[in-house]
């Protein structure tokens, strides 16, 4: 199997260039600020992305033009990217995830049921987490697909239940069944996440550290061998790992 690269002189491009080889796959190929990715998709038989939001667009259509399977591992989409995208995977399999780590994804799945089994009324649910100093959006793609798990088990979306972040000032009691954010950014963290539920008698805390992104890199990869000869859809590491 030929796998293409997004980004493949930055950190994680790096990282991925070794678990391709690690996998026993082909490195396909990879482009660079600045390349016409289109040679890329036309090379390879999944591309793995994990360069920027503005990039998730342009990449989906041209994985549903070539029929190329998508990898995508871009953070912090805009809602209209988010279309872009699951509009493309009508017509190609695209892997989409906040976070590619197996163990994240197990914790997302514990979120969901944690979220089924606390009543919001009772239990607060508060999301931390802590990365690098130069990560460009916030709250983490990571702490929002956790608010999302939590929101769902509790039969619900995240944008109905509400968000609350950014806390300063007066700003008056927390809302019953919102979801709360906290952002925290310096050094060189590579990412930290912690999920708090909130009660008068207890208090329940789920946390997720990484220490390498080359989990993120294993992950991906694996998305990729997984991808490949699967009908068009919008999958999530979920399904990757048999947890959907």
């Amino acid at each position: 199997m030929r796998i293409g690269i997004a980004g493949i002189g930055g950190r994680m491009g790096l990282l991925l260039q070794e678990e391709v080889a690690a996998a026993g796959a082909a490195l396909a190929a990879g482009t660079r600020r600045g390349d016409d990715p289109r040679a890329l998709f036309a090379g390879s038989d999944a591309v793995i992305d994990f360069t920027h939001a503005a990039s998730a667009a342009g990449h989906a259509a041209l994985a549903a033009e070539t029929g190329v399977p998508l990898i995508l591992g871009s953070s912090g989409l805009d809602p209209e990217q988010e279309v872009a995208v699951a509009e493309a995977s009508k017509r190609v399999a695209i892997v989409y995830a906040a976070n590619f780590a197996t163990g994240v994804n197990l914790v997302l799945a514990i979120a969901e049921k944690l979220g089924a089994a606390l009543p919001a009324a009772q239990y607060d649910a508060e999301i931390v987490e802590m990365h690098h100093r130069q990560k460009v959006d916030a709250p983490s793609g990571t702490a929002v697909a956790m608010g999302r798990a939590v929101a769902k088990g509790r039969g619900t979306t995240l944008e109905e239940a509400g968000r609350e972040s950014g806390r300063d000032g007066h700003t008056g009691p927390r809302g019953t069944g919102t979801i709360g954010f906290a952002a925290l950014r310096g050094g060189q963290v590579v990412g930290e996440h912690t999920l708090l539920f909130a009660a008068a008698s207890e208090q329940i805390s789920l946390t997720h550290r990484s220490f390498d992104r080359r989990a993120y890199a294993t992950g991906a990869v694996r998305a990729a061998l997984w991808a490949q000869g699967r009908p068009p859809g919008l999958y999530g590491m979920k399904d990757v790992l048999g947890l959907a």
